[in-house]
């Protein structure tokens, strides 16, 4: 399999695992997994808000989870750590799943939402979303949201900093779905600063008030550098004079060839103007000749008209 299929394989198949455990652990408060592959198996985290739930009467419930995964999804000896969430309500998972529940129980979305961000901030942290869409109140769906403090949309940290979870609530009406986003206490984010108090800071150097910037200005060199004509211009022994200038060296074989080819063009012109007067000469004189030849005819027929009028 390449790399791509295979990469698009273990996404789809950590969906699925997930969705698993969201329904056989929602009464447990499931808070989200963790997947690792070991050399001894595949080793998965679970969190949980109540752990004696997850795990069971005498680890029933967990044998029971093992065995499902391994027949299920084909996983080769998983090892199912359960861990406790320390405070529940700064984990959107488990935040998302109790406003679905609460609105499945038949809360107002206004009072669940507002009293559920509430308690968010109330846990500590520095910014929360909650997000509502669907058939709310009607049989036309729409989107409320409800924030509180500071929230990452985009960018590096919505990826690392938010703690995003959704659920599903089932309504008569319709499904709404149930985002929750949170910025937990103690989060670094990029745009964070400090001010240090009591810090020594070095004294920046004033100029004086009885000095400006025209007084400056004003007040001349102390010493001026006397510079005689000797130190100013070189001798002429010590200057170098070429004793020709490249630019003007021309190769005496160029010459030669542009004196060559300026004769040839000067003989060939020459030679076609002797050819345009002879062709003059030669028109001169066929133009005389068909004069010549046009009298004749002129004569002899003016002799055939005397002739005729005789008779």
């Amino acid at each position: 399999m390449a790399d791509e299929h295979q990469f698009i394989e273990n996404g789809l198949q950590r969906a699925q695992i997930d969705e698993f455990f969201g329904d056989e652990l929602g009464r447990a408060g499931y808070g989200g997994m963790d997947i690792a592959k070991t050399p001894m198996g595949t080793q998965i985290v679970l969190k949980a808000e109540k752990p004696g739930m997850v795990i069971g009467k005498g680890g029933k419930n967990i044998r029971k989870i093992t065995t499902e995964l391994t027949e299920r999804f084909g996983m080769e000896d998983p090892q199912i750590d359960v861990q406790e969430v320390d405070e529940p309500d700064l984990n959107a998972r488990i935040v998302a799943d109790r406003l679905a529940n609460a609105l499945e129980r038949g809360w107002y979305f206004r009072k669940a939402g507002h009293t559920t961000i509430d308690r968010i901030m109330e846990a500590g942290a520095l910014g929360a979303e909650i997000v509502l869409s669907g058939k709310v109140t009607g049989a036309r769906s729409r989107v409320e949201k409800f924030n509180r403090g500071y929230i990452k949309h985009n960018g590096e940290p919505a990826q690392t900093v938010v703690d995003e979870g959704q659920g599903v609530a089932v309504m008569k009406l319709g499904t709404i779905g149930v985002t929750v986003k949170i910025i937990p206490p103690g989060a670094t984010l990029p745009d964070d600063f400090e001010i240090h108090e009591d810090v020594d800071i070095e004294d920046v150097e004033q100029a004086d008030d009885g000095e400006s910037v025209e007084s400056l200005l004003a007040e001349e060199p102390d010493e001026v550098p006397d510079v005689s004509d000797e130190e100013a211009a070189p001798a002429d022994d010590d200057v170098d004079v070429p004793d020709e200038d490249p630019a003007e060296v021309i190769d005496e074989e160029i010459v030669e060839e542009v004196i060559d080819e300026e004769t040839d063009d000067a003989e060939a012109d020459a030679e076609a103007d002797a050819d345009d007067e002879t062709a003059d000469a030669d028109a001169e004189d066929l133009d005389e000749d068909v004069a010549e030849e046009a009298a004749d005819l002129v004569a002899e027929m003016e002799d055939e008209d005397d002739e005729e009028v005789d008779n």
